[in-house]
């Protein structure tokens, strides 16, 4: 299955791209907090860490919950949950903390730079071009 990357970085700005079925089963296996290559993904010279994600359902990945698939658990606080009252426990159905299978978005952050830059390149406006006047009719 394919999975979109969220990349967050340091400068507060963030990319999203989608993997193919190769680079997607690269992220397989790997834990929540987890720091891996950007060479297993695409983007050399890059080091990223693991912050989230979420299933095809939407259901949010939390960090301690140690398993595969879905979990029903009874929180106080935290990822996918709304607070209710002081105290108050809730039950709430969320994903382990690894990457597998039904996994469809992964939210990563950069913990190291690459040489290139993420995201695409912008092309650089020329003078003329920019506030041309539009041609006049001949009749």
């Amino acid at each position: 299955m394919v999975i979109k990357v969220v990349i967050g970085s340091k400068n507060g700005k963030s990319l999203q791209q989608e993997l193919n079925e190769d680079q997607s089963a690269a992220l397989y296996g790997k834990k929540i907090g987890e720091k891996f290559s950007g060479n297993e993904i695409g983007f050399d010279g890059y080091e990223f860490e693991i912050t989230g994600g979420s299933d095809s359902s939407g259901t949010p990945m939390r960090r301690d919950v140690d398993q595969t698939g879905k979990k029903r658990i009874l929180a106080i606080e935290g990822t996918g949950l709304k607070k209710k009252g002081h105290g108050q426990k809730q039950r709430k159905t969320v994903c382990g903390n690894t990457v597998y299978e039904k996994i469809s978005q992964v939210n990563i952050k950069v913990t190291k730079e690459g040489s290139k830059p993420l995201g695409p390149e912008e092309p650089a406006a020329e003078e003329g071009n920019a506030q041309a006047p539009a041609e006049e009719k001949k009749e």
